[in-house]
């Protein structure tokens, strides 16, 4: 079996990839990638039809892309152990469960949902507050550890429908090492008597995960805290066929800034998107997200920030996974967003400026956007500002902002008036940075002045907004003709 490290990232098809998901992917990635001959498998638990979305795994599969993740093996490219969809391996699970009922670890249960709904509601009354099937209430249920044999076969063979049951020791430790949490025991008493295979025939996430990381050769288990409680289980049914268990390392929480684990509706109320996609949508830069969602609950143990994906590969590892949940902070997603946005060629980031550009009815001219493209770098956060906040470099600011209008001051118009007169004895080949900012000191010394009071109406004036690129080379790019018109217009309008 190829590689000596293999991790699987294991989603359900039931809806988009989620940001948790996607950091999920990133750990086992990187974790494999640091191996030598690591293999990243993809597995698509689709047991569960009835909450199937159309469309899901090819967005699991288009999100792992995206953010450069190569998978070595999955339903796209499969290797020696498939297939990757739990729902093509539907044969291979019944003969595991039946060969747990026959060592006495599972049994058959014929119970109706009203019967296990009155068991819930009897114990609920007698004190019980979180009722399950277990080595105490199972004794009093419908199974084949309490019917008689000959009824067990009748209901069998007549076809009587029926689910299978691990069957849970009462009183015993489960214990096995996390290689993010070390130790980590549980008491069985616990634990329900978990449903492995349903009266479908497919079997629980429980036991085809189980069933598949064993003939998947799964080294290395890393998954999300979430799963921990289910762990014991794993680890019991492991024991029962007599299996070597892979290592286990479950990952923190990823939390909301105000606190709690980050659900759909937190997010929603605080401007988080939530999948993998709303980032592709919403044209983030794919390395900031990878270098972002890296460091949210693991960090290389410096002060170091900033890692391609080979550098985090270099780096990465479990022993420094922390076991506390992670705070998505927005603002460090943006931080990371605008450094890679700042690190990219004006020739790569072009072709992109270009279609969104297009999407907003601008027809750029190549060379005039390759100039604007650095003059802006710095003052973007995503790639389409370029285009949202240089607006005013294809066309004349419609409106001024009311953040804007509070620069503009008493005086502004004729400091302005000022400069158009200075302005306007320059020729075109003269309408340059470093003279249009000598001809901003002539007037601010004649008048007394501060850059202020002329430098920020100035840019109120030509770009309607208070902020923006350096304002000089801005003035040039845009040119003589342009530039004196829309100071005019200003002046008229604002007075």
């Amino acid at each position: 079996m190829k590689g000596s490290v293999r991790v699987r990232f294991a989603p359900s098809p039931t809806g988009m990839l989620h940001i948790g998901g996607l950091r999920t992917a990133l750990y086992n990635y990187l974790f494999a990638k640091g191996h030598e001959d690591g293999v990243f498998v993809l597995r698509i638990e689709d047991t569960d039809q009835t909450r199937y979305v159309e469309g899901a795994e090819q967005d699991i599969i288009e999100s792992l892309k995206w953010t450069g993740m190569e998978i070595d093996e999955g339903p796209e490219n499969p290797g020696e152990v498939g297939p990757y969809r739990q729902s093509e391996r539907k044969e291979m699970y019944a003969q595991y469960a039946e060969q747990l009922v026959e060592q006495g670890q599972a049994y058959y249960a014929f119970d109706t949902p009203e019967e296990l709904d009155q068991m819930r509601e009897r114990l609920k009354k007698s004190g019980n507050p979180a009722p399950k099937y277990d080595a105490i209430t199972r004794m009093s249920m419908k199974n084949s550890l309490t019917l008689p044999q000959e009824e067990v076969e009748r209901k069998l063979e007549e076809g009587e429908e029926y689910v299978i049951r691990l069957k849970v020791p009462r009183r015993e430790t489960i214990r096995f090492e996390d290689e993010v949490r070390g130790f980590v025991s549980f008491e069985s008493k616990g634990l329900d008597d978990q449903v492995l295979l349903k009266s479908d025939g497919m079997p629980t996430y429980h036991l085809a995960n189980v069933v598949d990381d064993h003939l998947m050769e799964i080294t290395h288990v890393i998954r999300g805290e979430e799963w921990l409680s289910s762990a014991p289980k794993h680890i019991l049914m492991y024991e029962y066929f007599g299996w070597e268990p892979p290592k286990m390392a479950h990952l923190p929480l990823i939390m909301s800034p105000s606190g709690g684990k980050l659900s759909k509706r937190k997010a929603e109320s605080e401007g988080i998107p939530i999948n993998t996609k709303d980032y592709i949508e919403q044209k983030f830069e794919p390395e900031a997200l990878v270098n972002f969602l890296a460091y949210l609950g693991w960090s290389p143990g410096d002060d170091t920030e900033l890692h391609t994906m080979d550098e985090l590969i270099d780096l990465f590892s479990l022993d420094r996974v922390s076991k506390g949940g992670a705070v998505f902070d927005y603002k460090k997603l943006t931080w990371y967003n605008e450094h890679y946005l700042r690190e990219k060629p004006v020739d790569e980031l072009y072709p992109r400026v270009k279609v969104i550009a297009e999407e907003h009815g601008i027809e750029p001219d190549e060379e005039y956007m390759k100039q604007i493209i650095p003059l802006m770098k710095d003052r973007v956060s995503k790639i389409e500002d370029f285009v949202t906040i240089g607006r005013f470099f294809f066309e004349d600011p419609e409106g001024y902002e009311d953040r804007a209008l509070k620069k503009w001051k008493d005086n502004s118009a004729e400091l302005l008036s000022a400069y158009v007169e200075e302005v306007e004895k320059l020729d075109e080949d003269e309408f340059k940075a470093k003279i249009l900012k000598d001809k901003i000191k002539e007037v601010i010394n004649a008048h007394d002045v501060g850059f202020g009071p002329l430098m920020m109406p100035l840019r109120v004036a030509v770009s309607g907004m208070g902020y923006g690129p350096d304002l000089t080379p801005t003035l040039e790019l845009l040119g003589k003709e342009t530039t004196i018109h829309r100071i005019n217009t200003a002046i008229e309008k604002l007075g």
